[in-house]
């Protein structure tokens, strides 16, 4: 039994506490309230529904103070502007695809995807465990953005053409769009290669305008109605073996934020990465299913072919990572870590083609 007077003493002392934690506290909540122009419409599958899934959860999770109000592609800045406005101070965050800003930072077309490089969840284990975060840093805030690791999925389908292919031959003079390092790799062959957004790629390849296309999952090109305008599809998807999307914040608006709001936002992040590529791996086997039974020749590369690809892949890196001293760092640093995986990677999962194998 405690005596009256220790009661009391105990009691002013948890008052003292309150008073000093509990203002603390509510201090360390910021109040969040910014739009986040997106690079892709939030109907597409894994690609455009992950952030809407992210500020969902952050104003759950927040009680509502953590407010981030998504916004459909060219509503508040062109779709492959979001990288500009960030790092301008235009607005405070962004959603998009790490590359399309490549041409200012070489670096960032790795880290949106690295051909012949590291699927997702090779990627994620690179980004938080072997020096991808810091590299992603070193990268990005010399121009005033704070990038946060926001949607990993998994590999592109390589491309939608309206004819066959059957060599590298075939490439030459073709008009096809393309995105990051694969375009550049791509034009090796002698294709006229364009970037456009995804709202326009139907129109380009029923019209002509474009002979072929690459974009993104199949669920993806699925929506976009690629499978009636290109009558073949090729994989696999070796140019994007994941694609990674970036929250972008200024950097400015990152560094005003507590350190309690800053956890909130990148540990949902990290569960959206979770989310997109579950999501994204959940769903592509029926959709391919669908392209074949709509009349769609889904086909594979031949070994050669993607003998050629890796050719040219090797050609263009090491001209890139002459070019630009932060392309090579990240570059390196990436293929280090592959090799170093690869021993279990080859040894400790199963073939991915085990069960026709053991069925023939």
């Amino acid at each position: 039994m405690h005596s009256k007077k220790e009661l009391l003493n105990t009691a002013a002392a948890l008052g003292v506490v309150a008073m000093v934690t509990v203002p603390g506290a509510a201090a360390a909540q910021d109040t969040v309230r910014w739009q986040v122009p997106m690079s892709f419409a939030s109907t597409l599958t894994a690609l455009g529904d992950t952030m809407p899934w992210v500020a969902d959860q952050l104003r759950a999770i927040s009680g509502g103070s953590i407010d981030l109000r998504v916004a459909e592609p060219g509503a508040v800045v062109p779709a492959l502007s979001i990288f500009d406005n960030v790092s301008e101070g235009s607005i405070d965050a962004g959603y998009s695809w790490m590359g399309y800003e490549w041409g200012t930072v070489p670096a960032a077309a790795l880290f949106g995807a690295t051909p012949f490089g590291l699927e997702s969840a090779e990627f994620l284990a690179w980004m938080n465990f072997h020096g991808g975060r810091e590299l992603l840093n070193e990268t990005f805030h010399p121009y005033n953005v704070h990038p946060i690791p926001c949607g990993t999925i998994s590999p592109e389908t390589a491309g939608w053409f309206r004819t066959e292919v059957n060599g590298v031959e075939d490439f030459q003079g073709m008009r096809f769009r393309a995105a990051g390092v694969g375009g550049e790799i791509m034009a090796e062959f002698g294709m006229a290669v364009t970037l456009l957004p995804g709202g326009e790629l139907y129109q380009a390849l029923e019209t002509g305008v474009l002979d072929a296309t690459e974009f993104s999952l199949p669920t993806v090109d699925e929506q976009l109605g690629f499978f009636q305008v290109a009558p073949y599809l090729y994989l696999p998807g070796w140019h994007q073996p994941s694609t990674n999307q970036f929250l972008y914040i200024n950097l400015d608006s990152w560094e005003g934020l507590s350190e309690q709001t800053q956890a909130m936002i990148e540990n949902t992040c990290m569960a959206g990465n979770a989310y997109a590529i579950a999501r994204a791996e959940a769903l592509q086997g029926a959709a391919i299913k669908r392209f074949e039974e709509q009349g769609t020749n889904v086909r594979t590369y031949s070994d050669e072919l993607i003998a050629a690809f890796y050719d040219a892949t090797k050609t263009v890196m090491e001209r890139r990572s002459q070019q630009d001293e932060m392309f090579g760092k990240v570059y390196a640093s990436m293929m280090a870590f592959q090799e170093e995986l690869r021993p279990w990677k080859e040894m400790g999962y199963l073939p991915r083609d085990w069960q026709s194998r053991i069925e023939e």
